[in-house]
């Protein structure tokens, strides 16, 4: 019969391991992504062949990555499914709303530069990081 402590202890260890694999793949769609962005100009010297495989590479280990963060993300408990899950919405929630605000007033002429995706991501992410961070002050 398995003990409390060695379910505890086997849910940490496997925790671990998908926290580490989600890190790694993230780690490496990024580094494509800088890859495939900068790659052209600074690298292979504007070869449309290489930069359209450097995009494939890319979008590729991005579906890996997203299957990676599902596996982590079925294997948490389920609170912290719920702080996932909650981050999760509000950024998706901010995102969609700031984005088409973002788009709108650029499209209207409202602002002077160009409404940029990058802009978006780092809202998103800041959104998803606060919410991980209310999300864990609320159940603790």
């Amino acid at each position: 019969m398995t003990s409390p402590e060695s379910i505890n202890t086997d849910w940490k260890q496997r925790n671990n391991l998908n926290t580490k694999r989600l890190a790694k793949w993230t780690a490496a769609w990024v580094i494509s992504l800088a890859l495939a962005t900068f790659g052209d100009k600074f690298i292979w010297q504007q070869d449309e062949l290489i930069t359209a495989i450097a995009i494939g590479v890319n979008f590729i280990i991005g579906i890996v990555m997203i299957m990676v963060n599902k596996q982590h993300l079925i294997d948490l408990d389920e609170l912290q499914q719920k702080i996932q899950l909650n981050a999760m919405g509000l950024s998706l929630g901010i995102g969609l709303i700031v984005g088409i605000s973002y788009s709108t007033l650029d499209t209207t002429g409202l602002i002077s530069s160009d409404a940029e995706i990058s802009h978006l991501i780092i809202v998103m992410g800041l959104t998803y990081m606060i919410g991980i961070i209310l999300g864990n002050r609320k159940y603790q």
